[in-house]
């Protein structure tokens, strides 16, 4: 069985069409020192779901979401994602035209995150086990979110270890990076837990319904296309892919400054290996949200190490997103090709 082509094109064409649309408005708004550009990254990352969600439940009749056929009670959730991303736009376009209120329209766009996951809560107890799995949603293994989380933040604390022991990094004064935390009065010590609670532990959540909107898109829509070419093949496909839908941001400035080029094939390179780990990860678990799970997770522990314990002199030059961080990912890539299952055909 082969991929459907025409549909993963109509996909691709949507989601990079729509994003990198976002990307030209940013780019000639000011680019990354428009106080709005973390509002409009968080909205483009709805819209690979988006543009999956409005293919499948109007478009693509075989879709487990199209509109005639999916009578779960999940076909709210779908209903909630076109308004969440309407309501992005909307901050968006008002961010853009007022910049002083940006702040503002980040915090009020945390409502709808937040009854985000009230609402796939009381679907899942209204419909059943299988409302959302039916719809390509299933919402994995709680044991695999457990292990893979704490997989990925000890992989990253290793990496901070390391630009730490070899010179990469320099340790941060947390006084001084985060006044507004020094200024409540808290003991110097209880600064960076509180950090780390709030960023890998509560942080996630937060972001998990922001997350979902990458992951439905690559890993929930087009990775079950592409590897039907084969897991590993496919995998590395959709890495690519992913890597180079990252490109405009990255021109930009965006993680590697003043390195259009190399930051960019560094990116592709994250994305291929990241691609492997939240790959893995469904395989195992059988469910996208995983990896929207580590998605979030994955931002929030590579900013806090790397902005609030250690901060590379060169992103590109150090572990983490760079050259040599991307050498030990490789490593562990090799090591999870080693599980049977990659062999496993669609």
């Amino acid at each position: 069985m082969k991929p459907n082509w025409p549909h993963v094109t109509w996909f691709l064409g949507l989601a990079f069409g729509l994003s990198w649309l976002v990307d030209l408005v940013l780019y000639l708004n000011g680019g990354l020192s428009n106080p709005a550009t973390m509002l409009m990254l968080q909205f483009q990352m709805l819209l690979p779901a988006f543009s999956a969600m409005l293919l499948g439940a109007f478009f693509f009749k075989e879709s487990p979401i199209y509109y005639r056929t999916h009578r779960s009670a999940s076909r709210w959730f779908v209903y909630y994602y076109f308004l969440l991303t309407f309501l992005y736009l909307l901050g968006a376009i008002v961010s853009l035209a007022q910049p002083d209120r940006t702040t503002t329209i980040s915090s009020l766009l945390l409502i709808p995150s937040v009854l985000g996951l009230v609402l796939l809560i009381v679907l899942r107890l209204v419909g059943g086990k299988d409302t959302f799995a039916s719809a390509g949603m299933a919402g994995g293994k709680a044991r695999i979110w457990a292990l893979y989380g704490l997989g990925l933040v000890a992989y990253y604390g290793f990496q901070t270890l390391l630009n730490y022991l070899l010179g990469l990094g320099k340790v941060v004064d947390l006084a001084a990076a985060f006044p507004q935390m020094a200024a409540a009065n808290l003991p110097a010590g209880a600064l960076l837990p509180i950090m780390a609670l709030n960023t890998v532990v509560i942080g996630p959540f937060l972001g998990l319904i922001i997350a979902f909107g990458e992951e439905y898109g690559w890993r929930g829509y087009l990775q079950p296309e592409l590897i039907k070419l084969g897991r590993v093949r496919g995998v590395l496909l959709l890495g690519v892919i992913w890597g180079a839908w990252h490109w405009p941001v990255i021109w930009m400035g965006y993680n590697f400054p003043g390195q259009p080029v190399l930051g960019s094939l560094a990116m592709v390179g994250l994305g291929v290996l990241l691609a492997y780990f939240f790959a893995h990860s469904v395989f195992k678990s059988q469910g996208v949200w995983t990896a929207a799970y580590l998605h979030a997770l994955n931002n929030q522990a590579l900013s806090f190490f790397f902005m609030a314990v250690v901060t590379p002199y060169d992103n590109l030059l150090s572990f983490g997103a760079g050259f040599p961080g991307l050498a030990l990912g490789a490593v562990v890539v090799l090591l999870l090709l080693r599980d049977p299952v990659w062999k496993i055909t669609e």
